[in-house]
């Protein structure tokens, strides 16, 4: 049989001991272990290594009927040799023929035997010996302990009142060995426990108060220890019939106010606190120095037990149980003091030393009380030349004698723990572990490291020389490093060529070559961009590299960030070295690097984008200082983006007339905020101001309140006299000579009609009243109103700039033609569609029809932003006030071919793991006829690929790709439609499902994998005793279903199975009343029934037969008895048939042969066999809350009892009643 560890006290599992008032734990750890820093490329023959225990042996308590096994294993060159000691005296395992040793380390073993082992009990340690030193093993103990016995104890009956506390004692068999514990019945079945009853740590039942229900006599406490079982059979406790009282809470255990615990640290802790009482006291924790973690401390057992699981230092302090019922309180207070075993807090190392040198081996502990640290060599102690001081031993100017195993061992009161460190002083030959003719690539300013790895004892040192260079020592850009190495900073191309490391005072070399490439230059960086929010944006970075080199990747960033990391696929266009931002936002500015990344260097250069626009409208118009005929305005710039306002536009509106228009009144540089107006009198004014800057105009600000001017001196409100008026004069300029055309108005306006068209008038106001005429005014010159204009431009022609832009040319208008004045022209363009559809300019349906204006002083214009390869035709008109005049013949042209936009669609699909297939729709705008199309995608560097539609790449299932797909026609590559993906893994059915039950289904619900294809799965279940069965097709994508058609209150097994293999699988119980099934053997099958049902009516036969012929065959001795004995159930029968019998009859039937003579059925011990037995017998098993079958079969009597018979009925006292049992089944 195995050997049984020995447990900790406190720890829990099949022995878990009991915890005492006062707890002491042990720690044992293992010591650590240390390997020889020799480089594995060092090439050396059998090298002599000193002994490292690598097996420890482990403390074990055993019994006689246990196997019992020390190990110890080690490894070593020579291979080391193993001796024991036991209590402090050698103790050789082979010279005792109990004990079997393995060959190859110091493991012994003992096999299980009948006899005594008590003189294999004590403490034991290992030593692993070779040429170089000692090691030394943990100590172990084995103890050693009897069997337990079966303890002979008398069974006991304790009487006591209901609501008293009993305690039922166990009295486990002692060993060091802690016991599990359980109470049952004589069936087996364990006492139910509660708050009331409970079981103690102490193995002991425990009733805060016994009720009628605690009656019974079969208390049993079961032992187990560690695979043995001791049965102590107990009695229990009867409740006598008495008044029940309530009794206030009485400690049961611990007893008294305190007590005290000393644990060690990391170990289990479990606090005790059962009290008696009625009604049962309900339990309260608390620490009472501080705050009860509840993340270090659960409550078991009904709250009887705090449990403290690795416990700590900071857990030490004061904690108080309080039992609470109706009638009082009741506390206990609990010490806890927490100390610690002895573990390392530095450990010392083995290493490998050379001669001279000085070594210093560091071994520090800690622990609750502090440990004592000491020093032995071989597990002796260290030589007084040697020092040891806080722990730190140190060897000066160590020799090859110094070779040896040292240990460092930490004690205090609870325990000690040991570690072996070896010091080797070897002198191993110089060897260099670099290859020879290794070659090295830097790019030109970079640094290189040539190496020359060395390895020896003592330790070698190295030389360079340079094929061109001689010795390197003076060159300030080369250093040798620690380990030999050669290091170059600021590589320049004459650094190429060979270079040699050799190892001083030896022949031993390796040579290296170096190539200095050409750095990698931008020598076309990204530019300071201004750009107009809307409008795009292209960075170019244009690099060169060294021929030799590989393709390098180029790498966009932003404010230092990916670009591929940290935006959108449809933000940024990267093609190569050009970065594209189609759509330039207020969040695109920054600073935009450009990195040029190759296998030997990186080269960068940065750019920026400024998004400038028009600026935002001033506020905060104001007016200031207000005078007759100025007044001053004030007002707040607003947000410039980023292009400085050039200029201040101030406009003007006079509020008095009906037409209301702004007007310029002053312009001011854009440096001032105000400004001084100069106003005419006798007008109302309000003003507002627009920002101008190198992108255009601002929004106008808001507009002022109506400031209003006084009149002028010779023209007030009261006329200075009656009969005021206007006189109103008027002539031509041209044709009308001086006479002037008068009238007299009393108030504006003057409508004068049939003077013609766009005439000129010269026009005089003056003011008259009854005292006569005012002040001679000035003339003014005004135009009559205007009409249409009559003719269109002539000569209008078409230039193609490119496949987007025209210029459009006239011949200048005639004047008189114009009859207003001219406004400008007006240019129709009008889109038929694209070159391949000719039917929209036949039948004359244009697409689109634009519109542009011009200048009256233009006769020229460009139009831009046309489709390539389309049809258009267009027509110009003049523009005057009144309106537009007839439009010129139209012109018609087509652009050329240009490059086409984008797709208009891009769709991946992924039919497996390492496949993408790539959907598309032509361009919206093809610009010219498509002559294929070019599709490039991404996976860390760019790769250029040509596909054709349909066409499958084989993909890396772990990588996500971008992929840039554009057409292109003759003129070349269009705008790319950009997507980003990744492949769609292959699909399995889900492996950790959520499950809710209800009655009769139960609910899966799970989590869809992303990028895993949709895959069918069945979902098998299983009732108990039943047949597996299988759900309808399930798709892992759903994730959710419901399996019905389950029975209530039963258990199934789940599982789902996926390519041969289980990927699931969980048990679960519906909710419910169970569902009971009685089985159905042969008794319920109808062949045996009718079987039964001709017995019983052949023997039915032959009693009847038999009753008649003894009725007829003699007399009875005792008629009256019989008669009284007849059952009631025969006594339907007329009595005259078993009355009086006449000699007449007897004589009849003495002749007659009875059936009885030759069968035993008509026996006496016949019939009552018959009467005391059932035809059918049928067993049903079921819970004791169901009733029984609905056969209404009689309960067989108890032995004992009067035996009844068709002759021999029981009587009305002795007559059992009958038991219906009635089976419930459920659909």
């Amino acid at each position: 049989m195995p050997a049984t560890s020995q447990q900790q006290v406190g720890s829990r599992g099949r022995c878990a001991a009991l915890l005492l008032p006062l707890l002491l734990l042990s720690v044992a750890p293992r010591p650590g272990n240390a390997t020889i820093n020799i480089p594995s490329k060092y090439k050396i023959r059998d090298l002599k290594s000193p002994p490292v225990i690598t097996a420890q042996p482990e403390s074990v308590t055993t019994f006689s009927a246990d196997d019992i096994t020390l190990t110890c294993e080690a490894t070593g060159n020579p291979p080391p040799t193993f001796r024991w000691v036991k209590d402090g005296v050698e103790f050789d395992p082979s010279k005792d023929p109990e004990l079997s040793v393995s060959r190859d380390s110091g493991t012994f073993s003992l096999t299980a035997k009948d006899g005594p082992i008590h003189q294999y009990q004590g403490r034991y340690n290992c030593y692993a010996s070779n040429v170089l030193g000692t090691a030394v093993s943990n100590e172990a103990r084995i103890v050693t302990e009897n069997t337990p016995t079966l303890q002979k104890e008398k069974k006991v009956s304790k009487k006591v009142e209901e609501g008293e506390s009993v305690v039922l004692p166990c009295n486990p068999p002692n060993s060091t060995v802690a016991p599990v514990i359980h109470w049952m019945d004589k069936k087996l079945r364990h006492i139910q426990q509660n708050e009331r009853v409970i079981q103690g740590r102490d193995g002991n039942l425990y009733f805060s108060h016994v009720t009628e229900a605690d009656s019974r006599d079969d208390y049993t406490c079961n032992t187990h220890k560690c695979l043995i079982a001791v049965v102590a059979p107990k009695g229990g406790p009867t409740a006598s019939n008495s008044v029940v009282r309530n009794r206030r809470p009485q400690m049961m255990r611990p007893t008294g106010p305190s007590s005290s615990y000393l644990v060690l640290s990391g170990q289990n802790l479990d606090l005790e606190c059962i009290a008696q009482g009625l009604p049962s006291p309900k339990i309260q924790w608390i620490r009472k120095d501080g705050v009860l973690s509840e993340s270090r401390t659960s409550k078991d057992s009904y709250d009887r037990v705090l449990r403290f699981k690795n416990i700590s230092v900071s857990d030490s302090g004061e904690y108080q149980c309080t039992a609470t019922n109706l009638q009082g309180i009741i506390t206990h207070t609990y010490s806890v003091t927490v100390e610690a075993a002895p573990y390392w807090t530095k450990e010392p190392k083995s290493q490998l030393y050379s001669p001279g040198e000085t070594v210093k081996l560091e071994c520090k502990a800690d622990g609750i009380p502090s440990p004592e640290v000491t020093w032995s060599i071989n597990d002796i102690d260290p030589d007084p030349r040697r020092s040891v001081k806080h722990g730190v031993l140190t060897l000066k100017n160590v020799e090859l004698s110094d070779t040896a195993v040292y240990q460092c061992k930490a004690v205090n009161k609870h325990s000690s723990i040991l570690i072996n460190a070896y010091v080797y002083v070897i002198e191993l030959p110089p060897q260099i572990l670099t290859e020879d003719g290794v070659m090295y690539s830097v790019a030109e300013g970079q640094m290189i490291e040539l190496a020359c790895e060395t390895f020896g004892s003592p330790r070698p040192n190295v030389t360079w020389e340079g094929e061109t260079w001689g010795a390197l020592v003076a060159n300030p850009r080369m250093s040798q490093l620690l380990d030999g190495s050669l290091q170059i900073s600021n590589a320049s191309l004459n650094d190429s060529g060979q270079y040699t490391c050799t190892v001083s005072n030896s022949r031993i070399t390796i040579t290296a070559e170096l190539d200095v490439l050409n750095k990698t230059v931008i020598v076309k960086p990204p530019l300071a961009l201004r750009i107009q929010r809307g409008k795009p944006a292209t960075l170019t970075c244009e690099y060169q590299v060294d021929s030799r080199q590989d393709a390098p990747q180029v790498q966009w960033r932003k404010n230092l960030q990916k670009l591929t990391e940290s935006s959108d696929s449809d933000k940024y266009m990267i093609d190569e070295s050009t970065l594209i931002i189609p759509d330039v936002k207020e969040e695109d500015e920054g600073t935009y690097t450009c990195e040029v990344i190759t296998t030997l260097d990186i080269a960068e250069a940065s750019g920026s984008i400024t998004v400038v626009d028009r600026p935002d409208p001033p506020t905060q118009i104001q007016m200031t200082e207000p005078k007759e005929r100025s007044v001053t305005l004030s007002w707040t710039p607003g947000d410039d983006h980023n292009s400085p306002v050039l200029e201040y536009l101030i406009e003007f509106e006079e509020t008095e007339y009906e037409r209301k228009e702004w007007e310029e009144l002053s312009r001011v540089s854009g440096n001032r905020q105000r400004t001084t107006l100069s106003l005419k009198p006798f007008l109302s004014y309000r003003f507002r101001v627009i920002a101008i800057n190198d992108i255009g105009k601002s929004d106008p600000s808001m507009y002022t309140d109506v400031i209003s001017t006084p009149a002028a001196q010779n023209i007030v409100r009261s006329f200075n006299g009656p009969g005021f008026e206007y006189k109103v004069m008027w002539r031509k300029v041209l044709g009308s000579g001086p006479s002037w055309h008068i009238k007299s108005i009393k108030s504006p306006p003057l409508i004068i009609t049939d003077v013609g068209n766009f005439s000129a008038f010269e026009i005089k106001v003056q003011a008259v009243n009854e005292m006569g005429e005012g002040p001679e005014p000035k003339s003014t010159i005004g135009y009559s109103g205007e009409d249409y204009p009559l003719e269109a431009p002539l000569n209008v022609g078409v230039d193609l700039i490119s496949s987007t832009a025209i210029k459009v040319v006239w011949a200048p208008i005639k004047r008189e033609t114009v009859r207003g004045r001219l406004q400008g022209y007006k240019i129709s363009l009008m889109h038929y569609g694209p070159e391949s559809r000719r039917e929209h300019v036949r039948e004359g349906k244009p697409s689109n029809i634009s519109f542009v204006m011009t200048d009256s002083n233009e006769e020229m214009k460009v139009l831009g932003d046309l489709l390539p390869y389309s049809h258009y035709a267009l027509s110009v008109s003049v523009i005057n006030n009144k309106g537009e005049g007839p439009q010129s013949d139209p012109l018609t042209f087509h652009t050329p071919e240009g490059v086409p936009g984008p797709p208009s669609s891009l769709l991946l699909d992924s039919p497996s793991e390492t496949e993408m297939i790539l959907h598309w729709t032509p361009p919206s705008q093809p610009n010219g006829i498509l002559k294929g199309y070019i599709l490039r995608y991404q996976q860390g560097a760019l790769t250029d690929s040509l596909i054709h539609f349909h066409q499958a790449l084989k993909l890396d299932p772990h990588s996500r790709y971008r992929f840039y797909l554009r057409g292109y026609t003759s003129l070349g590559e269009g705008l790319p439609i950009i997507r980003e993906g990744a492949t769609t893994l292959d699909g399995v059915p889900p492996s950790n499902i959520s499950l809710s039950t209800g009655e009769t289904s139960v609910n899966l619900t799970w989590v869809s994998k992303e990028r895993q294809r949709n895959v069918g799965f069945f979902i098998h279940y299983l009732k108990k005793d039943g047949t597996w069965k299988h759900s309808e097709r399930v798709n892992s994508s759903q994730s959710f279903y419901t399996l019905r058609g389950l029975q209530s209150g039963s258990e199934y097994r789940l599982k789902i199975d996926f390519k041969n293999k289980t990927l699931w699988e969980d048990e679960i119980q519906t909710a419910g009343a169970k569902f009971l099934e009685v089985r159905k053997g042969f008794v319920t099958e109808s062949w045996f029934i009718g079987l039964i049902s001709a017995l019983v009516l052949l023997l039915l036969v032959l009693l009847i037969l038999c009753f008649i012929k003894r009725s007829k065959g003699g007399k009875y001795s005792v008629k009256e008895k019989e008669e009284g004995q007849i059952d009631s159930e025969a006594r339907p029968m007329n009595n005259e048939g078993f009355g009086e019998y006449s000699d007449n009859e007897e004589k009849r039937t003495a002749s007659q042969p009875s059936l009885c003579e030759d069968s035993k059925l008509c026996t006496d011990d016949a019939l009552d066999d018959y009467a005391n037995s059932n035809s059918v017998q049928t067993e049903v098993i079921m819970d004791e809350s169901l009733a029984s079958q609905s056969s209404g079969v009689r309960d067989v009597p108890d032995p004992g009892t009067q035996e009844s018979s068709p002759l021999n009925p029981a009587t009305p006292g002795q007559h059992r009643d009958q038991t219906w049992i009635h089976i419930l089944a459920q659909d």
